[in-house]
């Protein structure tokens, strides 16, 4: 073997470890964002977490990127540990398929349908197609669809450079004596271990023992130690994921390697006590890329049968290994910007959790103005601070998977989102505005006159409405829902002026206070500041719906009075939040009224 054989090796695994890349990263965005919902949805079941692992780790062909998923899920608080474990294992059942997709590199027979089934024969055409379907494909999903199917074709000629470039080693004596170094059960874990930790890649290295199989000079007594390493090896990748994170999120990592190192050491026991009968029945034997695919399987799915019941115990030595507890962390774990449509279901989450906070501290403050209550102040106030922090960390992180390889979905939901903690802030800024005014008509003792305090009344119960209205149709992306808001808030502006207007006739006539007044021009700035801020939420969720949305135009053909939806709406809203019937001695009172209409 030569120093260009070695080239051709290293070439190989290079061209392995990208078609693997490149089609692990085109199956996550075909998957859209609904692995992370799956995994919290469906995981309580240990059998179900068991499948799921399964399933996903077929699907983006890699146990390292599942389990570096659960570390980041765990450590934002969206995973409880216990809910990982059936996962964990699942996992590692669903890496063997790699391998037996590998395994068919070693197929040979003149049988026309038999040499199909060779990565060879079929990797040319789904490579073909899947240019195609890249360079004419009009949706994204078509291009990752395409792109897969390219991946697994660099991935298949990466196995093929690496089989051919050490073909040459079976008949090479020094190789030979060499492997006959590897008969050492121990000495075979280290190296599987090792090279697996590497390359973090249990899948790779499986495949370079596959190559290495081929040459006939591989057995199955130097193979099950490599092999059981290998699996050890694989923890490398969550091992280093969490550094740095919470303790529930590093037992995530302890799981992993319980389960791999659990599982080797059973095996390795059967191996030592059976060894007479298997030395002479098995270990002898040289093994080809299938039987290491048996084996792999074997393991993976007997470790998973003799654990499985024992999960709670699994669980329980990973609260002894890393022993004292800490708080979940709120916020966006770094880790899961390794799966772009998982950050972005998951900002999707935190997002709501702070829309649902600006909601409760606008709602707070706006009962403060009626009926002190020094704690709910503190409380909004609380509430204000955690917003502004939220606004922080999930801009910041929204940046960073922006800067991803998204599907144009996912971008649009960061766009989105990007704009609504802008407008979440500024609400909960507005809310705690309207806290500093109940503090002044608190500690002052303002008190308005009778119609003043009705007519503030009635305008908080429409700026309630209009702000539950505008949340909810973010939060369920109900186009119809946001359609509601703009009437409202035409309707709250007519109100805030009509107010103004009634203030300043019961001011000439002596019935109101500056002092009043001052207090009440700060809450009508808020409250329509509010109200505008819930009709930038409502558009954006319409604009979201609609692609070729614009708008301005949009404003211009439906929101104004010439279309029948919204003027309908904005007369129930109009007749909803009606002005008590003014006194006809306040003739001036209506006259300036009449002018601000």
């Amino acid at each position: 073997m030569d120093i260009f054989s070695f080239f051709t090796l290293f070439g190989g695994l290079a061209f392995f470890l990208y078609g693997m890349t490149i089609m692990s990263s085109s199956l996550e965005k075909v998957a859209g964002g609904k692995m992370e919902v799956i995994l919290n949805k469906m995981t309580s079941n240990k059998y179900m977490g068991l499948l799921l692992g399964a399933v996903i780790t077929i699907a983006i062909q890699s146990s390292s990127a599942v389990t570096v998923m659960l570390v980041g899920l765990v450590n934002s608080g969206i995973m409880d540990i216990s809910n990982t474990i059936g996962v964990i294992m699942g996992s590692n059942i669903g890496t063997t398929v790699t391998a037996w997709i590998m395994s068919m590199i070693g197929i040979s027979s003149s049988n026309v349908f038999v040499r199909m089934l060779k990565p060879e024969s079929f990797s040319p055409i789904m490579a073909l197609v899947g240019i195609i379907m890249v360079m004419t494909g009009k949706t994204n999903k078509k291009r990752d669809i395409g792109t897969i199917l390219i991946g697994f074709a660099i991935l298949m000629y990466g196995m093929k450079f690496m089989s051919d470039s050490v073909s040459p080693l079976a008949d090479d004596p020094r190789f030979e004596t060499m492997m006959a170094h590897f008969t050492n059960p121990l000495l075979g874990i280290l190296v599987g271990l090792g090279v697996t930790a590497v390359i973090q890649s249990s899948a790779a290295s499986v495949g370079m023992l596959q190559a290495l199989a081929m040459t006939g000079q591989i057995t199955w007594g130097m193979a099950i130690p490599i092999i059981m390493g290998q699996n050890i090896g694989t923890c490398a990748t969550a091992l280093i994921s969490s550094i740095g994170v919470n303790r529930n999120a590093k037992r995530v990592t302890v799981l992993h390697i319980l389960f791999n190192v659990i599982g080797t050491v059973l095996f390795m026991a059967a191996y030592f006590i059976g060894y007479g009968f298997l030395n002479r029945v098995l270990l002898d034997k040289t093994i080809n890329p299938v039987e290491i695919a048996l084996f792999h399987s074997i393991f993976n799915i007997t470790t998973t049968v003799i654990l499985l019941p024992f999960t709670g115990k699994l669980v329980a030595i990973s609260k002894r290994v890393i022993k004292t507890e800490d708080r979940s962390v709120a916020f966006l774990d770094e880790r899961l910007l390794n799966t772009p449509t998982v950050a972005v279901a998951e900002c999707n989450r935190q997002t709501d959790e702070m829309g649902r906070m600006a909601l409760r501290s606008l709602h707070m403050a706006l009962e403060l103005l009626s009926a002190w209550d020094e704690q709910k102040a503190q409380t909004v106030r609380d509430l204000e601070r955690e917003v502004d922090e939220y606004e922080d960390h999930i801009g910041t992180f929204l940046v960073k998977v922006s800067a991803l390889d998204l599907t144009e979905a996912d971008s649009a939901e960061v766009s989105k989102m990007l704009h609504s903690i802008t407008e979440f802030e500024r609400i909960s800024d507005h809310a705690l505005n309207i806290v500093e005014t109940a503090v002044e008509i608190h500690e002052k003792d303002v008190r308005f006159s009778e119609e003043g305090d009705t007519e503030v009344r009635v305008l908080v119960r429409a700026l309630m409405e209009i702000s539950s209205i505008a949340f909810q149709a973010y939060f369920d992306s109900d186009v119809e829902g946001a359609k509601a808001v703009e009437p409202l808030e035409e309707v709250i502006d007519k109100l805030t002026e009509k107010i103004k207007v009634h203030h300043v006739d019961r001011l000439q006539k002596g019935v109101c206070t500056i002092a009043n007044g001052f207090v009440l021009t700060d809450l009508m700035n808020d409250v329509e500041r509010v109200s505008d801020h819930c009709s930038n939420l409502a558009l954006g969720v319409i604009e979201l719906a609609d692609d070729a949305f614009d708008v301005h135009e949009y404003q211009e053909e439906n929101l104004n009075m010439s279309n029948p939806e919204f003027r309908a709406k904005y007369q129930e809203y109009k007749e909803k939040y009606e002005l008590p019937h003014r006194n006809r001695k306040q003739h001036s009172g209506r006259s300036a009224e009449e002018k601000a209409k």
